[in-house]
C-alpha cells in the first residue's frame, strides 16, 4: 500500500519530466522599461509584422510607450497605414501554401505561451536541411516558421543527440546584443498582450496597503467595540 501511495505521489513529477522538453531560459523583460518597449516595437514592425498581425492593437496605442504620433508615422508605418489603424499584417493569401499554416496573430501570444517560452524560442533556431524552410527550433521542433531574425543572430547548428550548439555563421549582432534585441521584442509582445498590466499591479498594491492600514484596523476596532460587553 505504501508503495502504491509513493508511486501516486510521484506521478505529477513524472508527467512534468516527460513534457519538459527543452529547458526554458528566464526572460529578463520588464514592461515598465519604455526604452526596451520602443526598441521591441521597432523590431516587431521590421521583422515580424510582415507575417504576424497584432490585430487587437492600434498603432496609436504605442503613444503609451512615450512615442508621439509623428514618431509612429515616421518610424513604424511603411505601407500607407494610419495611426488609428490596427496592426495588421499584409501577409499574402499564399502564406498557408508557403509555410503549411497561416502565421498566427501575436496580440496575446505572450499570455498564451509565456515570456520565457518566447525568449528561448527566438534564440534557439538552427539550420536543418531536412525541413522545408531549412530551419528548425529546439523549443518547437519542426516548426513551420523560418528564422526571421537570422541575419541578426547568424546561423546556428544544434546536435539534438548531444544537446550541443555550435556557430555556423555570424550575424550582424553579437550574442549579447541579439539577446537584448529578443528581450525587447518579448517585452513588447508581453506589453501588447496586456497593456494595463503595470497599472493594474500598481493599483493592486495600493488596494492592499489601504486594506492593511485602514480597513483591517477599522474592522478589528469595530469587532472589539461590538463584543466588549459580551461576557
Amino acid at each position: 500500500m505504501k508503495k502504491i501511495l509513493f508511486f501516486l505521489l510521484l506521478l505529477p513529477l513524472i508527467a512534468v519530466g516527460a513534457e519538459g522538453g527543452y529547458r526554458l531560459d528566464t526572460s529578463p523583460n520588464d514592461v515598465r522599461d519604455l526604452v526596451s518597449l520602443q526598441s521591441g516595437a521597432r523590431t516587431y514592425v521590421n521583422y515580424c509584422l510582415g507575417c504576424h498581425s497584432a490585430q487587437y492593437v492600434r498603432y496609436k496605442s504605442l503613444t503609451e510607450l512615450g512615442l508621439t504620433e509623428a514618431q509612429i508615422r515616421e518610424h513604424l508605418l511603411f505601407s500607407g497605414e494610419k495611426v488609428g489603424d490596427m496592426m495588421k499584417s499584409p501577409v499574402p493569401a499564399q502564406a498557408k501554401q508557403w509555410f503549411g499554416v497561416v502565421p498566427p496573430d501575436l496580440s496575446v501570444v505572450a499570455r498564451s505561451r509565456g515570456a520565457d517560452w518566447l525568449y528561448t524560442y527566438l534564440r534557439t533556431f538552427y539550420r536543418d536541411p531536412k525541413t522545408a524552410t531549412g530551419w528548425n527550433n529546439a523549443v518547437y521542433p519542426n516548426v513551420a516558421m523560418p528564422h526571421a531574425l537570422w541575419m541578426l543572430q547568424g546561423e546556428q547548428v544544434y546536435d539534438t543527440e548531444k544537446k550541443a550548439w555550435s556557430e555556423k555563421s555570424k550575424g550582424a549582432l553579437s550574442r549579447s546584443e541579439y539577446d537584448a534585441t529578443v528581450r525587447d521584442l518579448v517585452n513588447f509582445l508581453a506589453w501588447i498582450g496586456e497593456p494595463a498590466a503595470a497599472q493594474r499591479k500598481s493599483i493592486g498594491i495600493i488596494v492592499l496597503l489601504v486594506l492593511a492600514l485602514i480597513i483591517f484596523p477599522l474592522t478589528y476596532w469595530l469587532k472589539k467595540e461590538y463584543w466588549k460587553d459580551v461576557k
